[in-house]
């Protein structure tokens, strides 16, 4: 079934479909009269709405019936990812959003070749904000990543009951397949409820970068015996997470 995000709390029962919803419903979509879609609103409630009033204007649902579901991954996890090439941020965001991301940075990594000025940051913000939101459409899911820019690791803080790591690929070559375990582990005993995770772009991430990163309190984290793309490898963090944290309880 067709999921909307709607930014306010319905007032009541009887729902006017805003300009965008509408033209995705009625013009797209082609709902008539009868037809049920859900709702998320800002508390997260699933409305199931069906659409009582159609012309070439407006049209109208009414709430038939509200429920939650729990779609969201257990933990609220960050990924910061390093500026890549091409269509790349758009894909980790599309599928990223999929996999139960709650929140994309990207930052200009030293061995990014990508850039971002004011001005094409706002439009590639803009651009990844709307993937987000038709991949939380698309999944069900009843929050909507956000997207941010950091010019700098530094600027990438650590809260106090925050996990973080970084996915190394000297740590991978070394071997190191201890510590990805161990922070899923305190995840799943609930001893940090959140996670950041670094990715480098294509180049990799800088020595000066890993030793910030291990200052704030990141720890390199192998993530198995394979070096993966840039774009592969947050996905295949989100993955895990979800089979360690939603699959195996």
């Amino acid at each position: 079934m067709q999921r909307y995000f709607y930014n306010e709390m319905l007032a009541n029962e009887q729902f006017v479909l805003p300009k965008d919803i509408y033209k995705h419903a009625i013009t797209v979509m082609r709902m008539r009269v009868g037809d049920k879609f859900e709702l998320v609103t800002p508390d997260k409630q699933v409305q199931l709405m069906e659409v009582t009033a159609v012309d070439k204007q407006q049209a109208r649902a009414k709430v038939i019936e509200t429920f939650s579901h729990q779609t969201e991954l257990p933990v609220v996890t960050t990924i910061a990812c390093g500026l890549s090439k091409g269509d790349k941020a758009e894909l980790i965001v599309q599928k990223g959003t999929e996999l139960g991301a709650d929140r994309f940075i990207f930052f200009k990594g030293d061995f990014s070749v990508a850039k971002w000025d004011d001005k094409k940051q706002a439009k590639k913000i803009a651009r990844l904000e709307k993937i987000a939101l038709a991949a939380a459409e698309q999944s069900h899911r009843t929050t909507i990543p956000t997207i941010s820019y950091c010019n700098s690791l530094k600027e990438l803080k650590l809260a106090t009951d925050e996990s973080g790591i970084v996915a190394y690929e000297e740590a991978a070559k070394q071997g190191e397949k201890a510590n990805l375990v161990k922070v899923i582990e305190q995840l799943t005993a609930h001893q940090a409820p959140h996670l950041t995770a670094v990715f480098g772009p294509e180049g990799g991430l800088s020595t000066n970068e890993i030793e910030i990163l291990m200052q704030e309190g990141f720890i390199q984290a192998g993530l198995g015996p394979r070096i993966m793309r840039a774009e592969t490898a947050p996905l295949y963090l989100l993955a895990t997470l979800s089979y360690a944290l939603e699959l195996v309880k």
